[in-house]
């Protein structure tokens, strides 16, 4: 009997090209404002199928898509803009919520809070989540946090405010060009997603918030390597390689025209389509913490970690976890081991290290010749 594919695999996998075609000529002078539609995107399956897993199960911690200029990768996590699901978001500057109060009580909130909360009023509401984008010419201050300088000087008060880490807490945070990051705003990404949570600190002022944020990072191999610190906290690695088919690429190029003369016309051809997904993914998500790993797939997915002779156990996580959100993707609630076979490439892809496994082997052999002559010392008995 054939396998039955789910509705949200059969939906990314035969996304209606050919309404490109049907789209009109005309320019409406409608501004540029919708995304570009997820399902309108050509091809690229690995990178499209990576962004829908870690958007099901952010536990996968992220995703890394790696390829050359003019591959769609920014276009495509622009264009998840309508399939994200919905999160709760914090109305002050502070990041404060219920459930900050409901932890740490009065103390946990700010002042201004702890007054909403005396009247009855919320916290935070329930909202779509966002993609926050950083951009490379970032300060640290803009990352991180720091002095509301324009607080300062009309208010003559210091207040500390949120960076774009704290404002990313629930939501998506995408770096394009990654690998071209400053080395101490990689550095506070890094203690960001670590810790989930960040420190401010500006001479007597302490302002700690939540930074827990799904991370996508993109970048182009030709431009530099990625500090390796940064490329550990990325759970999925997606290569995203030129079209190779010739109708593809014509398709790749009639959507971009079509999108160019009528943005808003061609969000609504895929319109449907595009809340079929959505729906899917939100009843992935609420499927996903019934999703046990089944006993072959957990067997195969330890034998191809220890094949490769990976160290970091994140590749564990980063291979159980994914398969646990394609089983959901896939409406199971066991994860089998073809759900480990879908995953396996783009959790594993780049876990490898030759240095380390150079530094062990040469370690293990001066080990050896110590062992050597320690043990001529014990067995002296002068």
């Amino acid at each position: 009997m054939t396998k039955q594919r789910s509705r949200l695999l059969e939906i990314l996998l035969q996304a209606p090209a050919h309404r490109i075609t049907a789209m009109p000529d005309e320019d409406y002078g409608l501004a540029d404002v919708e995304p570009f539609p997820f399902l309108a995107i050509v091809g690229q399956h690995e990178m499209k199928l990576a962004l829908i897993l870690s958007i099901i199960n952010p536990r996968v911690g992220g995703v890394l898509l790696i390829g050359p200029r003019g591959t769609a990768k920014t276009t495509a996590v622009r264009s998840l803009t309508d399939l994200l699901p919905q999160v709760e978001r914090s109305l002050c500057v502070y990041g404060c919520t219920e459930e900050m109060l409901e932890a740490g009580g009065m103390d946990a909130i700010c002042e201004e809070c702890a007054k909403k909360v005396g009247y009855g009023e919320a916290l935070s509401v329930v909202d779509r989540v966002r993609i926050m984008e950083l951009p490379l010419n970032s300060r640290l201050d803009d990352v991180v946090g720091g002095i509301n300088e324009r607080i300062a000087l009309e208010q003559q008060r210091v207040r500390l405010e949120r960076g774009i880490l704290g404002h990313a807490d629930g939501h998506v945070l995408y770096i394009d060009e990654v690998n071209l990051l400053d080395d101490e705003i990689t550095d506070a990404i890094l203690d960001a997603a670590a810790q989930g949570h960040f420190t401010v600190r500006r001479g007597p002022l302490k302002l700690r918030y939540r930074a827990r944020f799904l991370l996508i990072g993109s970048m182009n191999p030709e431009e530099g390597r990625l500090r390796p610190q940064l490329m550990d906290r990325f759970g999925l690695r997606a290569l995203v390689r030129g079209l190779d088919d010739s109708d593809l690429r014509f398709q790749a190029y009639e959507a971009a025209m079509a999108y160019k003369r009528d943005p808003e016309g061609l969000a609504s051809a895929y319109a449907e389509g595009t809340l079929a997904l959505a729906e899917e993914i939100q009843a992935a998500i609420h499927l996903l913490p019934q999703v046990e790993i089944g006993e072959a797939a957990r067997a195969l997915g330890l034998r191809l970690v220890k094949s490769i002779e990976i160290d970091s156990s994140r590749a564990e996580i980063t291979l159980f976890e994914a398969a646990r959100a394609h089983a959901a993707a896939d409406a199971r609630t066991v994860v089998e081991p073809g759900d480990i076979q879908m995953v396996a490439m783009m959790a594993l892809r780049q876990r490898q290290s030759p240095s380390l496994k150079q530094f062990f082997t040469e370690q293990a052999a001066e080990d050896a010749q110590m062992e050597s002559l320690f043990a001529q010392h014990f067995s002296d008995k002068t």
